[in-house]
């Protein structure tokens, strides 16, 4: 089981801005692939929707518009830092994080970011 997307908040919704495929040891996505399959609440054969319950701490080397995304931005190289236990989704970065990044990292400010 690969753990694949990743989600910001855009309002109260996820909406994903990439997948992250490294970064984790064997012993965790052995323990996530339990929770996922425990956790599931869609099943669509190749894709599983699961309780939107599990925090990763994601980096990357870029961040990129998008229109593939319902974001509106992807992350260059993105990979799995760690498992964010100390944190619940409400916390998660959002699409207006994202947006200050993209624009900081194009050397210009973001709406309303000073």
């Amino acid at each position: 089981m690969h753990i694949d997307t990743a989600a910001v908040r855009k309002g109260e919704e996820l909406v994903n801005i990439g997948k992250a495929y490294s970064g984790l040891t064997d012993a965790e996505i052995a323990e996530l692939t339990e929770w996922f399959l425990t956790h599931t609440t869609a099943d669509h054969g190749f894709l599983r929707e699961v309780e939107p319950t599990i925090v990763l701490e994601v980096a990357f080397n870029a961040i990129m518009r998008s229109d593939r995304h319902h974001s509106g931005y992807a992350l260059r190289f993105p990979r799995i830092v760690r498992i964010r236990k100390d944190k619940l989704p409400a916390g998660i970065n959002t699409v207006e994080d994202v947006e200050a990044i993209y624009s900081r990292q194009h050397g210009r400010d973001a709406p309303g970011v000073r």
